[in-house]
């Protein structure tokens, strides 16, 4: 049998420390590495702010960036709200006029078609049955309203998430004015290719503008709306947004989180004012 061979304590102390001087350099070198990794990262994401977005003028010419409200544009998103809002808008459209005739409305079949007993087939009362040809429906719609109802502060909140998921996503332009001076396509045409945008697009208005209003409205998938009226259907059906300089004042204004007083903050205040008064 042969013997193993024993390694002597000397020499592994010896190998020990030299593997540990050998990787005690890489560890010093993977720290610089990861600092420079992680600086350029925090340059990217710096880079890439989602609120800030290209700011087009008139002709479609890149002029910078512009700041979007943060009060807006940086909510967190919140799913279930926006789901709840596009539902009840889209119900809310329906007319609910959908009608179909029972046995007390459908006309004719007041009398019995044949004798009960002796025929051989089967019983009936009346031609106007469900079961028979040209008779009443059973179970069909009648005329109802599908509206819903939802807090305006829900609504606002499923408004701001839309806004911000399209901040997030890169699918916001701000463009300074509109130079057109009377309506053509041609110019409309010319200033969506200028711009970039290469799929239904929703362009914003701080006030009615006819002239604007008749060049876009023969564009497939391009649709004008006030920033007044934004709605939830409308960002969920047009990939970009395209804002007037003027609306984000606007929208800041309708559509931003309101602010609450702190609680006790005014009966405190009476208080001292009411002390005041009794020491003078």
């Amino acid at each position: 049998m042969p013997e193993h061979e024993t390694e002597d304590p000397e020499t592994a102390e010896m190998t020990d420390v030299a593997d540990e001087e050998a990787t005690t350099p890489t560890k010093a070198k993977a720290k610089p590495k990861a600092a420079a990794t992680a600086k350029a990262k925090r340059a990217k994401e710096k880079v890439s702010d989602p609120l800030d977005v290209p700011l087009f003028d008139s002709a479609g010419e890149r002029q910078g960036d512009v700041r979007l409200p943060k009060v807006i544009f940086a909510e967190k998103v919140n799913t279930p709200v926006m789901h709840q809002a596009f539902v009840r808008q889209t119900n809310n459209a329906r007319q609910g006029t959908a009608a179909t005739k029972t046995r007390a409305t459908v006309s004719g079949g007041g009398a019995k078609p044949y004798r009960q007993k002796g025929t051989g087939r089967a019983r009936h009362g009346s031609i106007r049955e469900p079961s028979m040809k040209g008779g009443a429906v059973v179970f069909g719609p009648h005329p109802r309203s599908y509206a819903q109802r939802m807090p305006k502060q829900m609504r606002r909140l499923a408004l701001r998430s839309a806004l911000s998921q399209k901040a997030t996503e890169g699918r916001v332009r701000v463009i300074d004015g509109f130079a057109i001076e009377e309506p053509k396509t041609s110019l409309a045409v010319g200033l969506m290719d200028a711009i970039g945008f290469d799929d239904t697009t929703l362009v914003v208005l701080p006030a009615p503008n006819f002239v604007v209003s008749r060049s876009f409205e023969n564009l497939p998938g391009i649709k004008i709306v006030l920033a007044r009226n934004l709605n939830i259907r409308d960002l969920f059906t047009h990939t970009y947004l395209l804002l007037a300089k003027d609306c984000l004042e606007l929208i800041e204004e309708n559509f931003s989180r309101p602010e609450r007083p702190k609680a006790g903050r005014g009966d405190h205040d009476d208080h001292e004012d009411h002390g005041d008064q009794e020491a003078q």
